[in-house]
């Protein structure tokens, strides 16, 4: 029986990975659900934080596996947001930064459903950042472009852009385009010895950066074994990773500390 009331969609970004991450606003709207449809992206230690008492259903997609079409995702929120239900979409990084969140705002809209956005960390700045990369660096990078190595049908990039710019570039699920990627700026004109990094699982306990050099990119990624989910990331930034990670500093001040004790 349907709700009096009608009801609201949250479209709720859950940053990288790590809990501590979420929004003070995120971790409120997700504790006062109906109804919690997660992405393949939300850590399982942000799941645990889903109220035991509410539904909580998967909706991600993964290369090749899509657990349900958007069309039908678009039309389920509009359906339970009917009945009257307090419905939490909750997506990895921000819903607006290749999340698909502009998509389902719309259909929200169009319907005359409530819906909010309520905005997360996105990984590029996150995990970044975890690694000890600045996105923005004087003298280094007065800018970042994200970039998504994948599209609905055809990925359409201006690569001698992005090979000129002189930004940081972060490239989103780029793991299995790593070859597309780098043969392409190379060949708009980006330096061989461009430094990059490849961050795997940024922000959560078992995070891993290879760092190298853009030419080498593919077999980085192949001898390292990287996994999705995976960030790379391109530019002169990257260099910094050896004096700002946060693990390498640590380890330092730790030899520091032994050798002055010794």
């Amino acid at each position: 029986m349907s709700n009096s009331k009608p009801g609201k969609v949250w479209l709720v970004g859950a940053g990288p990975g790590d809990p501590d991450l979420l929004t003070v606003k995120a971790l409120r709207v997700i504790q006062n659900a109906d109804l919690v449809l997660f992405d393949n992206l939300v850590s399982q230690e942000i799941r645990a934080l889903f109220p035991k008492s509410v539904p909580a259903f998967y909706v991600g997609k993964c290369k090749d596996n899509h657990s349900i079409a958007q069309k039908d995702l678009n039309s389920l929120l509009v359906k339970k947001a009917a009945k009257g239900l307090n419905v939490v979409r909750i997506k990895g990084g921000d819903p607006f930064v290749f999340g698909r969140g502009g998509e389902e705002l719309l259909t929200l809209i169009k319907a005359g459903v409530d819906a909010e956005v309520v905005p997360g960390i996105t990984s590029a700045s996150g995990c970044t950042t975890a690694a000890g990369i600045p996105l923005t660096h004087r003298g280094l990078a007065q800018g970042c472009t994200f970039v998504t190595a994948h599209a609905e049908t055809e990925l359409s990039v201006d690569w001698n852009a992005l090979a000129q710019i002189n930004h940081t570039l972060v490239f989103y699920m780029g793991v299995s385009r790593a070859e597309m990627i780098a043969s392409n700026l190379l060949k708009a004109g980006l330096s061989a010895a461009t430094p990059v990094a490849i961050i795997e699982n940024g922000c959560r306990e078992n995070q891993r950066e290879v760092i190298g050099q853009i030419k080498d990119l593919v077999s980085l990624v192949a001898n390292n074994n990287v996994q999705s989910p995976a960030l790379i990331v391109v530019g002169e930034v990257v260099s910094l990773a050896n004096d700002l990670n946060p693990e390498l500093r640590a380890a330092v001040s730790a030899e520091t500390l032994n050798q002055h004790v010794a």
